[in-house]
């Protein structure tokens, strides 16, 4: 007789990519404390950024053009559409070791892109930024 190894509510049954979503949903929170109009933002995690010429529109293309690999990027809001804060799943799998790390590693990108979405620095956004 099989099952699972581990019940779903379990973390352990949670699939990287619901793990990652996790996340920046938490980072997320940790920020509409401080900003309310967050919730007015969608926040997208995506596998891998879109190919240069790509359609997403996504910031960062330039510097993927210079081979820099983008962790996330902004979408202003248009035509009804609101603003969107896209974060890179992979790019930052990659760039980290455990789940402290890339708990870390998401929350600066978050907070990063927050701040060019709202024209702040980063400091602005969370004065804690760059401590962890």
């Amino acid at each position: 007789m099989r099952g699972p190894v581990a019940p779903p509510q379990v973390p352990l049954s949670a699939s990287r990519a619901e793990a990652f979503t996790d996340l920046v949903q938490d980072s997320v929170e940790r920020l509409e404390r401080r900003w309310p109009q967050l919730t007015e933002i969608d926040f997208l995690v995506l596998d891998v950024p879109p190919t240069i010429g790509g359609d997403a529109g996504a910031a960062g293309d330039e510097e993927w053009g210079a081979g820099t690999v983008p962790l996330g990027g902004t979408i202003s809001a248009s035509e009804g559409r609101p603003a969107r804060v896209v974060i890179y799943r992979r790019p930052v799998e990659i760039r980290t070791k455990g789940r402290d790390e890339r708990a870390a590693l998401v929350h600066e990108v978050v907070v990063e892109q927050v701040a060019e979405l709202l024209g702040l620095s980063p400091e602005s956004v969370d004065p804690r930024y760059g401590e962890e």
